[in-house]
């Protein structure tokens, strides 16, 4: 079962058109990404004390029907792929009114270590509360 963080089309992510700016969907998989990890008892704050971060190297988005200001939603979070050192997340957005599908989207991060800004191996208890998510 996908991690389900609602939230809700704020003005400041609408452009000229009423309609959400693409940037701005990321900042909603961005805030569902980093609640899916805290609900894991992993959340961001757990590997930067470890010395990790994880950088995004790759993000889509398919708009699929306009999402508009104040639209409430739910923002989907599958976890799609664990590697050595990386994650991949996929997202799906959903009208919370009508459960219209409104947008897809996927994120992947690199697992780097901070103090040499090189890519290492995501870190074991790490990868394990991930693992117990994928198998379910």
């Amino acid at each position: 079962m996908p991690f389900l963080w609602r939230s809700r089309v704020r003005f400041v992510d609408t452009d000229f058109s009423t309609r959400i700016h693409y940037s701005a969907l990321f900042r909603h998989f961005e805030i569902a990404e980093t609640e899916f990890l805290r609900s894991l008892g992993v959340g961001y704050a757990h590997w930067f004390e470890r010395g990790f971060s994880m950088p995004r190297v790759h993000v889509e988005a398919d708009y699929l029907v306009p999402l508009r200001f104040d639209d409430e939603i739910d923002v989907e979070v599958r976890l799609e792929r664990i590697g050595k050192a990386s994650l991949t997340l996929g997202f799906r957005v959903i009208l919370a009114e009508s459960g219209v599908v409104a947008a897809n989207g996927r994120i992947v991060g690199a697992c780097i270590d901070v103090s040499s800004g090189k890519s290492t191996p995501i870190p074991a208890d790490i990868r394990e509360a991930l693992e117990r998510v994928q198998a379910e």
